[in-house]
């Protein structure tokens, strides 16, 4: 049972005291009473005996309260002579093996009352310190040596040189510790703790000088063996095999190499990655090595329960399209298929699936858009800039809240400052659909507000006027035709309205699917197709967005099934086979779960009676 505290302070207090009255009885009368060392041994002896018979007694619970208040009794103590006698009872202790070092020191240096301002007792202390610290296991020198460290950046940049002589005893504690020949503490374990409190670029305390920059130096040359010289001038080869490769993994929060432990690496192995992300970004089919960069799960598309918002990625994004639009501002045209249309159809797939899983966040990043591009003048590629960010809307905007496309409209204040109407296109050219995507914008989000009975009212920009009416007019337009892009900027602009896209859409696929009345004869036996053989174009496909080229996928999928029970011997039109196949190449479709889609219907689209003619 452990004695209770105010006896164990009584007792400790008459052993120490006693010896404590001869010292203040010999500092009264200096020269008069003089103790030879045999005399300070035997009262060394005589005060450890009887602390020894009251040691014994206290319960292992005792101790280090015990040993605490040995330690604040000595720390009230104001004479230098009475100190270093008590700390001479407690190293003899120590070295007699009745107290454990460990317990000792880290009273000491842990003490309320031990600091540097009494510079006698931090020497005397210190001193202490050094001569018991060889009995202390490493890991209590770990301890030790991260405490001492703190304990010395309290000392301030500027004290008077009387006192630093005694400050310096601290340092040769620590030089102690980091002597490796001493065998204290193993040096990785030394250079861990110095690295905590003085990282990278961090100057150490004035009083450790260059004793902890040269013991940290000695890892240098371990620290380049374990990591890849150049590594910052190194790129990878981006492709889907190597998507998996962890290499090239990244903090996701500061873009920094994962470095193995606290060693004195190269600087520029902490500066942020952002040229390596930026390049891997531009490369197409990036986007599972990029989330494998990062450490994104893809599989978290279940929003409500899981967020995994990446600023840093955002922020290449953005930095992305800013750059398609400086690239927009020097070509004098959108060639199709050329290097700038190239970049903004990769832009496109890269906003869609980062977005999509809420790796980024749309509004943010159109904000930032806004922050990024005003007062720059760049207006040459602002159609394709809404263009892809139609993509998105389109596709997302009957699920979230119309508040989180609104920043969109404010980009517009700032690409279209025309007073007078802009004026349409020519519409027998793909590039026709991105000139359009700002109303088709317009009318996406004038869709949202009114079907959710939204009191906010979104006018029509009058610079957009003659567009929206020439779409109006061919809405009106019950017959259709194939032989421009009017269909396309209708199935984009009425996506989300459902009675005005089953039109444009049901021409699309009835121009691949056939009337039913045309027959072709195909290889095999009996093997009769629809007559259709033409598919829809790839041009024709490049201008309808993602959520147009779903809902025809779906449509075709509808008409598929119907096939299938109707148990048709039938073939399908080859001009239908070949536009799903046409579709499924689209990384965007991909994104949007197109392969469960499919795996959902697979049994369908394999049922006997019917087939696929590839």
């Amino acid at each position: 049972m452990a004695i209770p505290m105010v006896p164990m302070e009584t007792q400790l207090q008459s052993i120490f005291e006693e010896v404590v009255k001869t010292e203040v009885i010999e500092e009264a009368f200096p020269g008069m009473f003089m103790d030879t060392p045999e005399d300070e041994r035997t009262k060394l002896i005589s005060c450890l005996g009887a602390f020894r018979q009251f040691w014994s007694s206290l319960s292992q619970e005792s101790h280090e309260q015990c040993v605490q208040w040995i330690v604040r009794f000595i720390h009230s103590q104001h004479s230098p002579k009475r100190i270093s006698f008590l700390y001479d009872c407690l190293a003899m202790a120590v070295e007699t093996g009745l107290l454990p070092p460990r317990m000792v020191c880290e009273s000491l240096i842990n003490s309320d009352t031990f600091e540097w301002e009494r510079t006698q007792l931090w020497a005397l202390t210190f001193k202490l310190v050094r001569k018991i610290i060889g009995g202390v296991d490493y890991k209590g020198v770990r301890d030790l040596l991260k405490v001492i460290l703190e304990k010395i950046l309290t000392i301030p940049n500027t004290v008077s040189s009387a006192v630093v002589q005694q400050l310096l005893a601290a340092r040769e504690v620590v030089a102690y510790i980091l002597e490796r020949n001493a065998c204290l503490l193993p040096a990785y374990f030394a250079v861990t703790e110095i690295r905590k409190l003085y990282p990278e670029g961090k100057l150490s305390h004035w009083l450790l000088g260059n004793l902890v920059s040269d013991f940290v130096d000695t890892f240098r040359p371990t620290a380049r063996i374990n990591s890849i010289c150049g590594r910052c001038s190194l790129l990878p080869v981006v492709n889907n095999s190597g998507a998996m490769c962890n290499s090239w993994k990244l903090d996701p929060t500061t873009l920094r190499f994962p470095l193995k432990g606290l060693l004195p690496y190269d600087k520029d192995l902490f500066e942020p990655q952002t040229a390596l992300l930026r390049y891997v970004l531009e490369q197409p089919y990036s986007r599972d090595m990029v989330c494998n960069m990062l450490g994104l799960n893809k599989q978290t598309l279940n929003i409500a329960q899981h967020k995994q918002r990446c600023p840093v990625l955002e922020d290449q994004l953005v930095d992305l399209v800013v750059y398609a639009m400086e690239r927009s501002e020097t070509e004098e045209k959108f060639d199709d298929g050329g290097t700038s249309q190239l970049l903004w159809q990769h832009l496109s797939s890269q906003l869609i699936f980062f977005v999509l899983f809420q790796f980024a966040s749309f509004p943010h990043m159109v904000l930032s858009l806004h922050q990024k591009l005003a007062g720059r003048g760049l207006i040459k590629g602002r159609d394709h800039l809404m263009w892809v960010l139609l993509q998105f809307i389109s596709g997302s905007i009957q699920k979230n809240a119309l508040a989180d496309f609104l920043p969109v409209m404010k980009l517009f204040d700032l690409l279209y400052p025309e007073k007078e109407c802009i004026p349409v296109p020519d519409i027998n050219k793909p590039q026709s659909t991105h000139a359009f995507a700002m109303t088709c914008i317009w009318i996406h989000l004038n869709r949202k507000a009114h079907s959710d009975n939204s009191k906010l009212q979104i006018p029509i920009p009058h610079s957009l006027k003659l567009h929206h009416e020439f779409l109006q007019q061919s809405l009106r337009n019950k017959s259709l035709q194939m032989n421009d892009y009017k269909i396309a900027l209708l199935c984009n602009a009425y996506s989300t309205n459902s009675e005005c896209f089953t039109l444009p859409m049901g021409v699309l696929v009835e121009t691949i699917y056939g009337n039913g009345n045309m027959r072709i004869s195909l290889p095999g036996t009996n093997c009769m197709a629809s007559g259709s053989i033409t598919p829809l174009p790839m041009n024709l496909l490049d201008s309808l967005t993602v959520h147009a080229k779903m809902s025809l996928i779906h449509s075709i999928a509808t008409r598929v099934i119907k096939l299938a029970h109707a148990k048709s011997s039938l073939a399908l039109a080859p001009a239908l086979v070949e536009t799903y196949s046409r579709l499924l190449v689209y990384m965007e479709i991909e994104s949007l779960g197109i392969k469960g889609f499919i795996s959902k219907k697979q049994n369908l689209f394999f049922f006997p009676p019917f087939r696929f003619v590839w």
